[in-house]
């Protein structure tokens, strides 16, 4: 009976060891999904973030300063990243509402420039900004020797986490794999939320995975670059705009464009109908919001590129312009 007991043990020992999900990026069975892959339809055009610690032991470390908020919308590895430090969060926005689709439906990179050194960082999703609900996460890495600052984790032990892979790579995310909830709408997700994962085996500091396993990554990292490193999101599956009238039918813009100062666009409508106007700039940042404005000034409008969407219960549309 103790020689059973003994092998069970070792398989046990194995299995923990070896892991059971998806390996490194490029390696068979890997679900790393590449930054330039056709499969991105879309990618995060706005971020708030929430800094973290250098050392949530020691808050008088301060926090992390690397990156700003613009650092995490866009392409993944265009605009740089963000250091969330310590228990740090980001909350991404999009134009258009992520929806769970068939398989993955989103993807969340990081910068790790090693397949093993992964800073991990756990995902949720809201429909209204408010109501956060979180992928169920799983993390079967040791938890009796703390990582070092420097240390590996093997990416064979983690599961929906984003970091799990290099950079370049994104961590896809399966909206699906969220219990059904009533205030989730999981065919309207506008709000994705990042949140650090704090490495620490301290209980008082812990984050722990979906089973309550303390999720043991690098730790600490008391440096201006700690945590997470957020570089972006990047859409799969996101709400179609077939179907919808198309606007020019119902209204147009005139103007200028490129648009100087004292200048103004106008927005010239067929029929009587209610819509939004939102104006971004060129890095996908909301610039500012209107409802059924018929004017646009040159200063409602930032500098350089600039997009304007309208839309209404039925239509939307995109224009670009520049202003000199």
């Amino acid at each position: 009976m103790k020689h059973i007991l003994l092998t069970l043990a070792l398989i046990y020992i194995g299995f923990v060891s070896w892991g059971q999900y998806a390996p490194a990026a490029e390696k068979p069975g890997s679900t790393a999904l590449y930054k330039d892959s056709s499969i991105f339809i879309n990618w995060a055009k706005q971020c708030t973030i929430y800094r973290g610690w250098k050392n949530i032991t020691q808050k008088d470390s301060g926090f992390t300063s690397i990156g700003d908020s613009n650092s995490c919308i866009g392409r993944a590895g265009e605009n740089g990243i963000i250091s969330l430090g310590d228990s740090g969060i980001a909350i991404c926005q999009f134009n258009q509402p992520i929806i769970d689709g068939e398989g993955w439906d989103f993807a969340v990179f990081e910068n790790t420039f090693d397949d093993r050194f992964l800073e991990l960082a756990t995902v949720e999703v809201s429909s209204d900004g408010w109501r956060y609900f979180r992928f169920p996460c799983h993390s079967l890495t040791d938890t009796v020797n703390q990582t070092s600052p420097f240390g590996y984790t093997e990416p064979e032990n983690i599961n929906n986490l984003a970091g799990k892979y290099r950079y370049g790579f994104g961590t896809p995310f399966d909206i699906g794999n969220i219990p059904d909830y009533k205030d989730l709408n999981k065919n309207n997700i506008r709000f994705v939320k990042i949140i650090d994962v704090v490495g620490s085996l301290n209980p008082a500091f812990a984050t722990y995975d979906t089973a309550m396993r303390k999720i043991n990554d690098p730790w600490p990292t008391p440096f201006p670059s700690g945590g997470f490193d957020f570089d972006a999101i990047g859409v799969i599956h996101e709400q179609p705009k077939s179907g919808i009238d198309n606007i020019s039918s119902n209204m147009f813009i005139k103007g200028p464009n490129p648009i100087k100062e004292s200048q103004k666009l106008e927005i010239l409508l067929s029929e009587t109908i209610n819509y939004k106007v939102e104006i971004y700039d060129a890095l996908g940042r909301l610039f500012k919001q209107m409802n059924n404005a018929q004017t646009i000034m040159d200063s409602d409008l930032p500098s350089g590129l600039f997009y304007i969407n309208i839309f209404g219960k039925t239509f939307f549309s995109v224009y670009k312009g520049l202003k000199l």
